[in-house]
């Protein structure tokens, strides 16, 4: 299951990270996030040891979701050094994401 990432453990898992991250930014109730959950699952585990891919429920995480401004989801957020360097909103194929992440690794 990809990392499950929260407002106590954002700036460990996600800033401080060394590697690519992913962050999905998501709801029990929102449709897209749901369409989206599996392919997220996949990244997971096509890219573990490349690069951390995790959700943040933004109902249970208020605060990390306003500190990136988040107002649609899901929004999915590409993190390399503690610095925001790309996103994508809404519901996307696998592949738009793939490539994002891919960028991130050269």
């Amino acid at each position: 299951m990809a990392l499950e990432i929260t407002d106590a453990n954002f700036d460990e898992l996600v800033l401080k990270s060394d590697k690519p991250v992913v962050v999905d930014f998501w709801a029990e109730w929102c449709g897209p996030c749901r369409m989206i959950g599996p392919v997220i699952e996949e990244l997971h585990h096509e890219y573990e040891g490349k690069a951390l891919v995790g959700k943040v429920n933004v109902d249970a995480n208020i605060d990390v979701a306003a500190k990136f401004g988040v107002k649609s989801i899901p929004t999915i957020l590409f993190i390399k050094n503690g610095e925001v360097v790309d996103k994508s909103v809404g519901a996307v194929p696998k592949a738009t994401l793939a490539s994002k992440l891919d960028s991130l690794l050269n």
